[in-house]
């Protein structure tokens, strides 16, 4: 097939988070297995000097943007066979210090940014030579390219228009910005109503996307579930339980090209699901990197994470609280709001031979983390997929979960299934429930060949991309315009 994919971030060019991973690895698996695969991205800055492959396309932007045309220009990278990156350069908004925000505040423009962005990608799929059958958009800033392809038809004669899927990473993050901002659309106000791109009299991106896609994907089955409830459907239930029939939930995959622990720069020893050896001294490692007693029998907690509400991290600091007057070690690796930073801080100033807290990203500390770790803490408020967990069990690492969305699709706890069993669930949202779930992985560690049984469980249970591809194969066959 050929299929045009639009993302405002994909690994390994930009990143704030999951997103880039699973486009970068859909666009990866879905050419290797001989179909022909395009990704639209914006260029940022930094990206042509660590990628200098990069070649500028003879294509010239002149688009409208509300009363101004804006100009921009199509560089292009091709990474493989029947995968092609298409970067959209336009200075004025993408050659920026960050992604989406500065100092923790959105750039006051992101409106116009992503506007613009949506409207590239819709011109690229009506324009490109090899005419894409489907484009597959993500997230709130190209959420608006379903509804510009339906009206191009519809105003503008384009005739055999791609289907459209529109995937939700996280239905919290919607793009909404004042009424005002609609006029950079150019389009006619029919769609500004509450049944199209009109919230609460603002402007909703994330909500053009669920309104006027062919279908609409999330990152895991209960995600697509717990999304048509008011508890986690963000304002937008209702209109989701009206395309319950177009909503599908496609659990994510994870790249083990990357994610591995046999080949991986990152790690100091290998190690595999038949020789655990060199997890004991990857955790060694570890421990002398952070500066933390190094001792195989202290069991180590990793945690890996955006510092932000949804990540459960005012229950994991009560929690933590707690436990770490135990014989335990904990490691975080994270940035995000302030305070999250400062109480972390607080933490290890009040532990300082049992926590350590890095605040930022650092990628060969998240492998070592995930490796040198006996056990990974997510007790998110709420998870789409989450990816972490998954890396967590490749690596050998057992989950402790609450659950929810992705989480509860991934890990298998003991009550559940005995023989598979490769986490720890917990349900309560409460630092209580966590400690008590942290409290029954100390047991665990205190029984080797129970600990091993997970640890074998974790490590051969498959999240490939190639089993996620054939999903998002069928899905778009089922949109082939004849």
């Amino acid at each position: 097939m050929k299929i045009l994919l639009a993302s405002s971030e994909i690994h390994p060019y930009s990143k704030t988070g999951g997103l880039a991973d699973m486009v970068g690895a859909l666009a990866k698996t879905l050419a290797h297995t001989g179909n022909q695969v395009g990704v639209v991205t914006p260029l940022y800055r930094g990206i042509q000097e660590k990628f200098p492959g990069i070649t500028k396309l003879d294509w010239n932007l002149d688009l409208p943007l509300g009363s101004r045309r804006v100009q921009g220009e199509i560089w292009t990278l091709q990474v493989a066979p029947g995968l092609t990156i298409y970067f959209v350069h336009q200075p004025e908004f993408f050659q920026r210090v960050g992604l989406y925000q500065e100092n923790g505040v959105d750039y006051a423009d992101n409106a116009g940014r992503f506007i613009f962005f949506s409207k590239t990608v819709a011109h690229l799929a009506r324009y490109l030579p090899w005419q894409p059958e489907v484009v597959h958009t993500n997230d709130w800033q190209t959420a608006l390219v379903p509804l510009l392809i339906q009206h191009a038809k519809l105003a503008e004669g384009w005739g055999n228009i791609p289907g459209t899927c529109f995937t939700i990473h996280n239905l919290a993050y919607q793009g909404v910005f004042p009424a005002t901002q609609y006029g950079l659309t150019n389009l006619p106000y029919d769609y500004f109503n509450p049944t199209g791109v009109e919230f609460y009299q603002q402007m909703n991106c994330l909500k053009a996307g669920i309104a006027y896609s062919d279908i609409i994907t999330t990152v895991s089955p209960r995600y697509a579930r717990e999304i048509t409830t008011p508890e986690f459907g963000c304002g937008l239930d209702d209109l989701l339980r009206k395309r319950q029939s177009s909503l599908f939930g496609v659990l994510n995959g994870v790249d083990y090209e990357e994610w591995n622990t046999m080949k991986n720069p990152y790690l100091k020893l290998p190690y595999s699901v038949e020789d655990l050896s060199g997890k004991v001294e990857d955790k060694l490692e570890l421990q002398r990197e952070l500066g933390l007693p190094v001792d195989a029998k202290i069991p180590l907690f990793g945690s890996i994470t955006r510092l932000a509400d949804q990540k459960g991290l005012d229950i994991q600091l009560g929690a933590l609280a707690e436990m770490l007057s135990t014989n335990m070690q904990f490691a975080l690796l994270g940035s995000g709001s302030p305070t999250y930073e400062k109480a972390y801080r607080e933490l290890v100033r009040r532990y300082p031979t049992k926590a350590v807290a890095k605040i930022g990203f650092d990628q060969g500390l998240s492998h070592r983390i995930e490796a040198g770790s006996d056990f990974y803490l997510m007790p998110s408020r709420f998870e789409p997929c989450g990816l972490n967990q998954m890396y967590s069990l490749r690596y050998g690492t057992i989950p402790i979960v609450r659950i929810t969305g992705g989480l509860d699709d991934t890990v298998v706890d003991i009550t559940e299934d005995a023989d598979t069993a490769n986490g720890i669930k917990f349900a309560e949202y409460s630092a209580r429930a966590l400690a008590k779930s942290m409290r029954k992985a100390l047991v665990l560690y205190e029984e080797p060949e129970l600990l091993t049984h997970y640890r074998e469980n974790a490590m051969t249970a498959d999240f490939s991309w190639e089993r996620v591809v054939q999903e998002y194969l069928s899905l778009y066959q089922s949109l082939r315009r004849s």
